[in-house]
Order: C-alpha cells, then structure tokens, then sequence
C-alpha cells in the first residue's frame, strides 16, 4: 500500500518545506483538523533525527498559528500516536493538530486522556461524524490564504 503522507493529494497540502509536510486530515476530528508529517518517511520516532523532530514541532506552532488566523478556535488537543498499541493506523510518524471550539462535544474535559477509554472512535467508526467535521470548500480555501497558498 502506498504511503498516504509521502503522496498525499495537491489538495490536502497545506505547506511544505525541506524537512515536513501539513496537510488537512481526511478523517477529521473536528473542523480544521491537520497532520504534521515529516517528509522522511519514518514509522518510529527514533528513526527521526533531532532537527526532524523540532521540524515537526515549528510545524505544530504554524499549523496552531495558522487555525488562529482562519477560524479562532478556543483550544487545541496535540497529539502523536506511537505503535499499533496507540492507535497508530499509518505508519508514518504524524502530529495531531485539532482545533477545538467551546460546544463542539459534550465531554471535553480530560482531552487527549481519552486515547485509553476502552471504547471505539466515533470519528473513525461514524462516517457521518468525519464528513460533518470535514472543511468547507471556502474553509480549506480561507486556510489556503492564511498559510499563503493562494
């Protein structure tokens, strides 16, 4: 199977430089949802080098940056799921940037603590939920502008 974050698709690229790739989510947990990808291809993270690393996270701070400019959400959950174990489904190291807004679930509180509640995603498992927290094409082009693409 074909690496998803080596070739993603022209329109889920968001910005690219030397060392990473951003690029919008196509399973989203909440509106804006994007991946920091490095553009070695590296299933673990020691395989990364240190500037690899520190790319991925300068990457974090201009996709948070960014969401702030395009969509003004209240909060962030950041997140890198490390081995099968984990939740790792593409074995491409990746970093989780999704944008929270006040309202947008019911029970926000405890956050990224929730990877280990012994119950199914619904953001995988309901494919209405994924397509509901899709962006807009205006979205995506709004995001584009901020992060200079247009």
């Amino acid at each position: 199977m074909e690496c998803p974050f080596c070739n993603p698709p022209r329109e889920a690229l968001l910005y690219e430089d030397g060392l990473i790739k951003i690029l919008i989510d196509s399973y989203p947990a909440g509106r804006g949802h994007l991946l920091v990808v490095p553009k070695k291809h590296a299933k673990e993270w020691n395989e990364l080098t240190w500037e690899e690393k520190m790319a991925i996270f300068e990457g974090m701070e201009l996709a948070m940056e960014n969401l702030k400019k395009a969509f003004n959400p209240d909060g962030f959950n950041i997140g890198i799921n490390l081995g099968r174990a984990a939740g790792q489904t593409v074995e491409h190291i990746h970093l989780h940037v999704i944008p929270r807004y006040e309202g947008d679930s019911k029970f926000p509180r405890g956050g990224v603590r929730k990877a280990v509640l012994d119950i199914e995603d619904e953001n995988l498992s309901l494919k209405e939920r994924w397509i509901k927290n899709r962006m807009s094409e205006e979205e995506i082009k709004k995001l584009k502008e901020v992060f200079e693409l247009e």
